[in-house]
């Protein structure tokens, strides 16, 4: 009898195994996903030329390194060609921001089988992407690819690679409850701007490290179609994260609250992208956003010098409403605010659970007290670290405007069209001011600075501080990709005294470590600081109480 049961098991698991072999041969064979077919190559000849000693060209594309530290990027002409260009000109930070991608995923994901199974689910879940990509870009991003680096070709080819890059924004505001992600933005105008203009800052807090966002691509772009554009990026992303165009147009992101998706469409970044590119009015972005299918929830805040004023065009997989104002602002954080999406059990959720109603009335607060708002104004709000009514929260608290972990902070003017983008550390360095009447004109021969010196705005004062040098020692223990064997409580609560999260981390470790007397202390302080979401005060409640049960 057991001899029998054994063969029946030996035949289900056999039976399984070339089951997962057909799986793995169908997803590596029928669903890879071809480039698109280039009317000509010849792209691909492009030579660089060093013009003057850090100024690169190919053509009338060029690239430099700032003197701030911002890298800068001119591309032009049709979708291939711009895409090789970018490529070919950006090549080490291409290859460098895979290795920061790949580096940070084997963090997340230790075991190597399971990365593989993670491998084959994102071809699987992504297998029809391409088919909500306009040619345009899928051009663009095949243009890009043929730069990429072959050390990473076990993963997938090149070009699958990069589409799958630009998806994985997608899925990291996806899962923003791990606090990848928690993004605030604002826009002022007529009576509650200074000079009546419209005014709009953004804080872009997508973590993954801080060697993520070390180089960050300025890009001007003077498209074969549509309107000329700024956008702030990194290599080998093509999509828009913050950006404005000629016509005085902004777009940035800002992530809701989603249902882990179960397929593909279009990655948000390609939507804002092609907002960015053929919109001049909030009209037409509207337009843009309603005809593409989006497999996150994503407010877009849209300003426009056309209009003169802000609006939001908040999607989900499902909807799209536009939120607009009477009271001559507009704030987004990470919650929607319109009908019927603002009105779903999940949004509703979310705003109590998440720090993002906190942020929201934040920065409601600050206008309202400031009446009358500046572009100098807005770099003071966006570097702001302390909670309603001026509380003392911690550093780098998630209900803080300024979370200290920001790839970039940026400020618009678009009337006038200038753009003020920050430079490191996050939104504390100096913020240079680019003019998009001026850059568009430049013919790049000599190596010099194109930022508007005059315009720049300081760097926050608070970098020179000995709080500033203790929190870059907090900031490795704040996440749980970042892992460390040499973490001593104490220092993490001497370093960040009113944070809840140097309490949490500090009372884990000892309960880690069975040490539950001196946990219990540490957990009920810890809960008397201001805690950014629901999840985490539950998580120090059961631990409390488990410390407790234990020395009974």
């Amino acid at each position: 009898m057991l001899k029998k049961i054994s063969k029946i098991i030996a035949w289900f698991l056999g039976m399984l195994l070339l089951l997962l072999a057909g799986c793995i041969v169908y997803v590596y064979f029928f669903i890879a996903i071809e480039p698109p077919s280039p009317s000509s190559l010849a792209a691909m000849d492009y030579k660089i030329t060093e013009v003057d000693s850090g100024l690169f060209k190919i053509g009338s594309n060029w690239f430099r390194r700032s003197e701030s530290g911002l890298y800068e990027l001119y591309v032009e002409g049709e979708p291939f060609e711009r895409g090789v260009a970018n490529g070919k000109l950006t090549k080490n930070l291409v290859e460098y921001q895979e290795v920061v991608f790949t580096n940070q995923l084997k963090r997340l994901v230790p075991s190597a089988m399971y990365r593989n199974l993670l491998k084959h689910t994102i071809r699987w879940f992504n297998r029809n992407m391409d088919a909500d990509i306009p040619e345009e870009y899928k051009l663009e991003i095949y243009g890009v690819s043929r730069s990429a680096s072959p050390e990473f070709n076990d993963i997938d080819s090149p070009y699958q690679r990069m589409l799958n890059y630009h998806a994985a924004h997608d899925i990291g505001h996806a899962l923003q409850n791990i606090s990848l992600v928690g993004c605030t933005s604002f826009a002022t105008w007529g009576n509650r701007s200074e000079d009546s203009t419209l005014i709009i800052g953004r804080n872009f807090d997508f973590y993954l490290g801080d060697d993520f966002a070390r180089d960050k691509i300025i890009a001007f772009y003077n498209p074969s179609s549509g309107h000329k554009f700024m956008m702030v990026t990194f290599g080998g992303m093509t999509g828009v994260l913050s950006g404005m165009n000629d016509q005085g147009l902004t777009v940035t992101l800002n992530a809701a609250k989603s249902e882990i998706p179960l397929s593909s469409a279009t990655p948000i970044s390609l939507v804002a992208r092609e907002i960015l590119q053929y919109a001049s009015t909030i009209k037409e972005a509207h337009e843009i956003a309603a005809k593409r299918k989006t497999f996150v929830s994503e407010s877009l805040l849209i300003g426009s010098a056309k209009d003169g004023k802000a609006s939001l065009i908040e999607k989900s997989p499902d909807g799209m409403d536009l939120v607009e104002s009477t009271n001559n602002y507009i704030i987004s954080t990470n919650h929607f605010q319109g009908s019927p999406l603002g009105e779903t059990p999940l949004n509703k959720d979310h705003m109590v659970q998440s720090s993002s109603l906190y942020r929201y009335d934040r920065v409601k607060q600050l206008i309202e007290k400031d009446k009358k708002n500046s572009i100098a104004k807005t770099a003071i709000i966006l570097r702001n670290q302390k909670g309603i009514d001026e509380k003392e929260i911690g550093m780098g608290n998630e209900k803080a405007i300024n979370q200290l972990i920001a790839h970039h902070g940026i400020i618009f003017q678009p009337e006038k069209r200038l753009v003020w983008i920050s430079t490191a550390p996050w939104q504390l360095g100096k913020f240079v001011c680019y003019d998009l009447n001026k850059i568009f004109g430049l013919s790049m021969d000599k190596n010099h600075e194109i930022y508007e010196n005059e315009l720049t705005i300081a760097a926050d004062p608070f970098v020179k501080t000995p709080s500033y040098s203790e929190y870059k020692k907090f900031l490795p223990f704040r996440f749980p990709f970042n892992l460390h064997t040499d973490l001593q409580p104490n220092s993490l609560i001497r370093w960040n005294p009113d944070s809840y999260q140097a309490y949490m981390v500090a009372a884990d470790y000892y309960l880690d470590h069975k040490a539950y007397a001196k946990a219990i202390p540490i957990y009920q302080l810890g809960l008397t600081k201001e805690i950014a979401t629901t999840q985490e005060r539950i998580h120090m409640e059961k631990n409390l109480q488990l410390c407790q049960e234990k020395i009974k």
